[in-house]
């Protein structure tokens, strides 16, 4: 992956202007007619304002519009920078971090680190070839049962390809009635999976994939090449940054960090920084 400092950060973003330049061209609009009077022309930056004027008609082209800064006071650099932290964190930024880096308040930085997070969902893909599938349990610590089942937990089912792609998914339970269309929803059949023994898994061969086990209830962890250890390695990751950057983190936001690890890790050998790729989805209208 490419270096991308906060040096570059700084020249290629000197200002507000310079970001809502940069927003207009993303978009598309220079070089286009005007929407109003279908003329060829020019749209020149409003003084004070964030939005462009066409030369003839003065027509109004409002860039932040639909996007994640639309109606934000928060400087447009500020959110240029966040997306920025956001991209060379490995295990993810709190909102506390963002509020002692921008100078704003808690609570404009948990929105702001909310709304980012929404930038990191690829939304549904197809995996194949040769994947391991597992679910973990995600939440604080508390005594009495651990693992399937443990009170205050939130399941995470996960499918990864080797030396590939990953998906997380948050799930009510992990149910055979729940996991096993997940996966089917997420790779191609006639595809090889491999998997623990919990049973939720036992019928995938009966939906046309190639299906071998390992028993970790008796031990066994790799046979020759049947194994979870990536899709685990992935879990570990996962936890750990949860833990060490936002100690807790509630069920009904617990997809937004899944995507954010998902997407670092589906994004690892990109040639392109990762920073380039975010901005770019923030910067086009949802």
């Amino acid at each position: 992956m490419e270096r991308y400092t906060i040096k570059e950060f700084n020249k290629q973003y000197p200002s507000d202007e310079a970001c809502l330049a940069e927003v207009f061209e993303t978009q598309g609009h220079a070089g286009r007619p005007c929407p109003s009077c279908d003329k060829d022309t020019k749209f020149h930056k409003v003084v004070g304002r964030k939005c462009y004027k066409c030369q003839y008609c003065a027509y109004e082209i409002y860039p932040l519009a639909e996007t994640i800064f639309h109606k934000s006071r928060t400087p447009l650099k500020s959110w240029f920078f966040a997306i920025f932290l956001f991209s060379n964190s490995r295990n993810g930024v709190a909102a506390k971090e963002l509020e002692r880096h921008l100078g704003v308040t808690y609570k404009t930085a948990w929105r702001m680190a909310k709304l980012i997070r929404g930038l990191f969902d690829e939304g549904d893909f197809t995996l194949s070839g040769t994947v391991e599938a597992d679910e973990t349990y995600v939440g604080g610590k508390r005594r009495g049962k651990r693992g399937r089942g443990a009170a205050g937990k939130t399941p995470v089912v996960g499918i990864v390809e080797r030396n590939g792609r990953v998906v997380g998914k948050v799930a009510a339970n992990t149910k055979r009635s729940t996991v096993q269309p997940m996966i089917e929803r997420h790779l191609a059949t006639e595809s090889e999976i491999m998997t623990d023994e919990w049973w939720a898994y036992s019928k995938l061969n009966e939906a046309g994939y190639k299906h071998d086990t390992v028993n970790h209830g008796r031990k066994e962890y790799v046979r020759g090449k049947v194994h979870t250890n990536t899709i685990e390695g992935f879990w570990s990751q996962l936890k750990r940054s949860i833990s060490g950057t936002y100690h807790a983190v509630s069920p009904k936001y617990l997809q937004f960090y899944v995507n954010e690890f998902a997407y670092r890790y589906n994004h690892r050998s990109d040639q392109q920084h990762l920073f380039h790729g975010l901005v770019d989805v923030a910067m086009m209208r949802v």
